[in-house]
């Protein structure tokens, strides 16, 4: 990809090393012989998905995102799932810490102010650990996986080839 073709991006959390191992544990442990795990780096909790961006709209992007403010919090990841129809295996919080959905409220109204277009759906924050899931089950873990959240970062995504998919462009840290 060259960076005058257009990019398919999004905004989302990024787990640390010790948080990805964990993730990318329960995925290959829930997903054993009924689907395929994500590959460890690309695991993460989408924000806002951008789909395909010009490129001279990229700067307009990160400013955006430049004037996005929030406060560190926690996700405590408690709670998994399988949604039948995109046959996906997912982990989230049971309850959703405040900072969450502000900062993914206030990610979209700095975007929409660009002209990009509100998700329309409500937001369901998860992390999807498998694809391809044959069948599961819902649960509560019995161990959380406890993952500080201390930045939210700009994602692109290719469509096509080995994984993994996902490339960081750049990072926003919470205010002190």
């Amino acid at each position: 990809m060259t960076e005058t073709s257009p990019q398919r991006l999004f905004f989302a959390l990024w787990p640390d090393p010790a948080v990805r191992r964990a993730l990318a544990g329960l995925g290959r442990e829930a997903a054993a012989g009924r689907g395929r795990p994500v590959h460890p780096e690309d695991l993460h909790l989408t924000l806002v998905f951008l789909g395909s961006v010009a490129p001279e709209r990229l700067e307009q992007v990160t400013a955006a995102a430049g004037r996005v403010r929030f406060q560190p919090f926690e996700l405590r990841l408690d709670h998994y799932g399988w949604w039948p129809r995109p046959r996906v295996l997912w982990c989230a919080p049971a309850e959703v810490p405040p900072p969450l959905p502000a900062l993914f409220g206030e990610l979209q109204r700095e975007l929409a102010a660009c002209g990009f277009a509100p998700e329309k759906r409500a937001y369901r924050p998860h992390i999807t650990l498998a694809r391809k899931v044959s069948r599961g089950r819902s649960g509560t873990l019995e161990e959380p996986i406890r993952w500080p959240v201390r930045e939210f970062v700009l994602v692109s995504s290719r469509t096509h080839g080995d994984p993994p998919r996902y490339r960081v462009l750049k990072k926003w840290p919470a205010d002190s």
